[in-house]
């Protein structure tokens, strides 16, 4: 091995363990004292986390088809299309990326008010229905697939709706993948939505269940740290599952006009 690649590998195998070492904290302080496993039962319990991981997995699938129908129609219209505005739209689009739903939060909650959608799981799925940066993403890998095929399919008598079904989608694979593991993730750990526009406690996600063991002046660490294990678990799992889609599909999404 050459000193560059030497120094490389050092460098990368430092920096994994200043990623990993928070995490090592975590495990070690949810088994303390003494290594027992007694945390993670009485996490399970106090946090009551079955209900709440039910919760949490509708409205991250249910963000996930929402956001993902969206993004795929808004992403190929904006890919192939040529109508009027488009490119306005397009830079509204982007713009949306850097605005956080914080700041959106009383148009939002009024719409959801008038729409009676308060307390229930709509308000937790339909604000992240849509994303700009899913919109932009896809929109981006549509333009390196060749357009010469849908020419093709158009040709042999295919219909719009069958080219982006049956050619653009299967072809699409990582950057859809990119797009469900990201908005799968975001939900999983959101905790404003749930604090903003519920109050039902059949509603409560995980990131309030959590939020739950933590009190005022003091929280049994051991017991906190060993939910937060737990309700990692499956965001680990899927990224695990799903990283090489992932990676591919966002190195693929480059720039272009």
């Amino acid at each position: 091995m050459s000193p560059r690649s030497l120094l490389l590998t050092g460098i990368l195998a430092l920096g994994a363990v200043v990623l990993l070492w928070p995490g090592v904290i975590v495990v070690q302080t949810s088994l303390a004292p003494g290594w027992h496993w007694q945390n993670y039962v009485l996490a399970w319990q106090q946090a009551q986390l079955l209900p709440a991981l039910f919760i949490s997995l509708g409205v991250a699938m249910g963000v996930v088809l929402t956001q993902g129908l969206t993004a795929v129609l808004a992403g190929y219209a904006l890919a192939r299309g040529e109508f009027t505005g488009k490119r306005l739209i397009l830079s509204l689009i982007i713009a949306s990326i850097v605005v956080p739903l914080p700041v959106l939060v009383i148009p939002v909650f009024l719409v959801l008010k008038t729409g009676h959608l308060l307390n229930t799981l709509g308000a937790l799925i339909l604000p992240s229905s849509a994303s700009g940066f899913s919109i932009f993403l896809l929109r981006q890998y549509f333009l390196t697939i060749p357009i010469e095929l849908e020419a093709q399919a158009l040709l042999d008598g295919a219909k719009p709706w069958q080219i982006l079904w049956e050619i653009i989608l299967p072809l699409s694979r990582p950057a859809l993948v990119t797009v469900g593991l990201l908005a799968f993730i975001g939900e999983w750990n959101d905790l404003f939505k749930p604090l903003v526009f519920t109050t039902r406690p059949e509603l409560r996600t995980v990131q309030l269940a959590l939020a739950g063991l933590q009190e005022q002046f003091t929280s049994d660490w051991g017991v906190l740290m060993a939910a937060i294990v737990l309700t990692t678990l499956p965001i680990m799992g899927l990224f695990l599952w799903g990283q090489n889609a992932l990676i591919q599909g966002i190195a693929t999404s480059g720039i272009k006009n």
